[in-house]
């Protein structure tokens, strides 16, 4: 993975010898989230998958680069790195505002008729379209961190170190800039599946506005729901797991009729 990709893509383990290896899965981080909080999902599918997570600029490895504060930027950015990465099939998982990346980033992809795509997994984002209309990053750096603490993503013991603090917010501020000022573009319905995963007691996402995904593909769609609220991945990690490869074999066996269609 030279060249663009590098910069943007992580690996933490190599993938196993089953036989869906050849599948790439994406993981797109949260707002203020980086690679890193894939680990533990990337080793759970290690052994039939590779899995690669996003780093976006001004982070962790990329802090000193400047943080990109729209959807657009980051979504041409993670765009051009996936083209640089080989022609394995790929599913996309977004979580939160990696949601919102990972489905536009589908949307680039599609256009662009690669057939790459196996599938789109959006994981505690409500649908595009009309949203409640939000403004933490207008608040003031106390008041933008007790709305985080709220959400339960973030160990709470590293948002009282003054030192962490000033290191990610301006990553942090970025990404709540970029995801409350995204603009939903109409266009063509996804033509892959699409799952949407959400924690029963997530404040982010309601019922309906789970369910407004499907309005967003032509193909399967399913709705996953979890215990737990918009951080619900933290202590559902094996249900998690289960569910992801279960779609993976999914997607996998939904592509396989179409590849045999088209092979010489």
């Amino acid at each position: 993975m030279g060249g663009i990709g590098e910069s943007w893509l992580r690996r933490f383990h190599s993938s196993g010898g089953g036989p869906d290896r050849e599948v790439t899965v994406v993981c797109f981080p949260h707002a203020g989230g980086s690679a890193s909080y894939f680990l533990p999902l990337s080793a759970a599918l290690s052994d039939r998958a590779e899995v690669v997570a996003l780093q976006y600029p001004g982070r962790q490895d990329r802090r000193s680069e400047a943080p990109l504060s729209s959807v657009d930027e980051l979504v041409r950015g993670i765009t051009g790195a996936l083209r640089d990465c080989g022609d394995r099939p790929m599913v996309l998982f977004g979580h939160s505002m990696g949601g919102t990346l990972a489905f536009e980033t589908a949307r680039r992809l599609e256009a662009e008729s690669d057939g790459r795509l196996l599938g789109l997994i959006v994981s505690g984002r409500a649908a595009p379209g009309p949203a409640r209309r939000r403004t933490a990053r207008l608040r003031d750096d106390a008041e933008l961190l007790a709305g985080i603490r709220e959400l339960a993503g973030t160990d709470s013991a590293l948002l009282d170190d003054e030192d962490v603090v000033r290191m990610i917010m301006p990553a942090l501020r970025a990404d709540y800039t970029a995801v409350e000022t995204y603009a939903y573009r109409q266009g063509p319905a996804l033509s892959c599946p699409l799952v949407v995963y959400t924690g029963d007691t997530d404040p982010q996402v309601s019922g309906r506005e789970a369910e407004r995904w499907a309005e967003h593909t032509v193909s399967d769609f399913r709705i996953r729901t979890f215990r737990g609220g918009h951080f619900y991945l933290n202590e559902q990690r094996e249900q998690v797991t289960a569910a992801l490869t279960e779609d993976l074999t999914a997607f996998g066996a939904r592509s396989r009729p179409a590849l045999r269609r088209t092979a010489p």
